[in-house]
């Protein structure tokens, strides 16, 4: 039996990367139809596979089927659907006006192929932060390397296998393995880095790409925050954040990190989100350790990281209005929502990424956007309010990659809106066009018709004619 050395895997992917170079110089010549051609057998794969995705992500950390349908599996299928329709005319040359100065001209830009593209997706939604990205990459014509997580194995294995089937590896090539299979990766001079995590690896990513002056797409997270206030649909607001908190066992990028809700109907709020998480997660009020349509936090390391932040939390003032049960067998974590959070705790300085939600109450909006304007820029926002002049208010003074007004993270699944962080929470967009756009390069193309050209005074020599040309060309700026 051969042992697989790093020496012998770090070949192995050298010699994969120096394939899909020379395929990238093919793919760059093929038709749209082509393209098309393989998203649709993609396509194909996915719907044929549903029950296989399903229970590869249920092995890895008990993700209901309805969840893995919802999000997993429909973000992909409408990725491809609006890649399908739309591809012609986003591949097709955009014709550009040029100033008077450039009579004679004609301008377009032409989205071509960035070469050879580096995924690196998360554990968190396995195969959709996969595999959506690899729509896109597909689409502008790439050559693609997927690095799945290790922290998944079973949909890693399984995002393996569909590409085996369904491409040749100087296309489309899957490298499993750990933090240093990814730091290697990263070394290469990629065309393009697409990497989804969290921003302390998302900087050691781009700096690793500096190196090779390669482009990245940076999709982050942060402490994205929800207002609620006192103006709100409590009973929407509730039900809102608690599916967009406790979906996924609260390991989402976009969830509510923490809410901030007006003072005077906080304890109203609280009522109503205890009674929509048990709602929406458990049939016939039964106790969420024993419901099937909640999942379990994905490994131990991740399980005792949430239990050290409520730890910390509790020990300086916090107090536990709801949940607050743990079972470290099966990594069970109980939807926690907590009060009387002091801001010097864990849980208010790093991104939470897991079932607990602090509440903090505020007294007026101003200090309630202080709040937010004290953290780095989140990757979404949610404000629930009837008042224009509070959603306008928190729009112009705060800044982040998305914002949602009496909705709560699903913006992420239209596919028609670009979704990206700014600064700490990423840089680059992506979905639908924008992802499109994250993996081509827009090439401005200049074509002279004839053989006068308008800026000959702009030649030299500069002679009193040409100075006279130039003074009349200056008059008309």
């Amino acid at each position: 039996m051969e042992v697989k050395t790093a020496t012998t895997a770090t070949s192995s992917i050298d010699l994969v990367f120096k394939k899909q170079q020379k395929k990238a110089q093919i793919l760059r010549l093929s038709p749209i139809i082509e393209r098309k051609m393989l998203l649709q057998n993609l396509r194909t794969w996915v719907r044929q596979n549903r029950v296989a995705i399903q229970k590869a992500m249920y092995a890895d950390f008990m993700k209901p089927a309805g969840e893995v349908d919802g999000v997993e599996i429909f973000h992909v299928l409408g990725e491809i659907k609006l890649a399908l329709h739309k591809l012609d005319q986003w591949a097709a040359p955009k014709k550009i006006d040029a100033p008077i100065t450039f009579l004679g001209t004609r301008s377009y830009v032409k989205a071509e192929p960035r070469g050879v593209c580096l995924i690196i997706a998360p554990w968190n939604y396995p195969f959709s932060l996969a595999v959506g990205p690899l729509v896109s990459a597909l689409a502008a014509g790439n050559a693609v390397i997927i690095k799945p997580s290790e922290v998944t194995p079973n949909t890693a294995a399984l995002i393996s296998r569909m590409a085996t089937e369904l491409f040749e590896e100087d296309m489309v090539k899957v490298v499993e393995g750990d933090a240093t299979v990814a730091s290697y990766l990263t070394s290469l001079p990629f065309d393009h880095i697409f990497f989804t995590g969290s921003p302390a690896v998302g900087k050691l990513v781009m700096k690793a790409a500096a190196e090779n002056l390669t482009s990245v797409t940076l999709e982050l997270g942060g402490k994205s925050p929800a207002i609620v206030s006192a103006s709100a649909r409590l009973e929407d607001a509730a039900e809102r954040i608690a599916v967009a908190k406790f979906f996924n066992c609260g390991q989402t990028c976009i969830a509510p990190d923490y809410v901030l809700v007006e003072e005077k109907v906080a304890e109203a709020f609280v009522t109503r989100l205890k009674e929509k998480v048990m709602e929406r997660f458990s049939l016939n009020n039964e106790p969420l350790r024993d419901s099937k349509h909640y999942t379990r936090l994905v490994n131990q390391k991740h399980w005792l990281r949430m239990n050290a932040l409520l730890e910390d939390a509790l020990s300086k003032g916090a107090v536990t209005v709801f949940g607050g049960e743990v079972r470290e067998a099966d990594r069970f974590f109980h939807p926690t929502i907590l009060t009387n959070v002091s801001n010097d705790c864990r849980l208010m300085e790093e991104e939470i990424f897991g079932p607990i939600l602090p509440i903090v109450t505020y007294k007026t909006l101003t200090q309630a956007l202080q709040v937010i304007n004290n953290k780095p820029k989140p990757l979404a926002l949610y404000i629930f309010s009837q008042r224009n002049a509070d959603i306008n208010q928190v729009m112009q003074a705060t800044s982040s990659g998305a914002a949602c007004v009496n909705e709560c993270a699903v913006h992420f699944l239209n596919n028609h809106l670009p979704f990206g962080g700014v600064n700490n929470s990423g840089t680059g967009s992506t979905h639908g066009h924008y992802g499109f756009m994250a993996f081509s390069h827009l090439k401005p193309v200049m074509k002279q018709r004839n053989g006068f050209t308008s800026i000959k005074p702009l030649y030299p020599p500069y002679t009193k004619m040409a100075k006279r040309l130039m003074d009349l060309v200056l008059k008309m700026f």
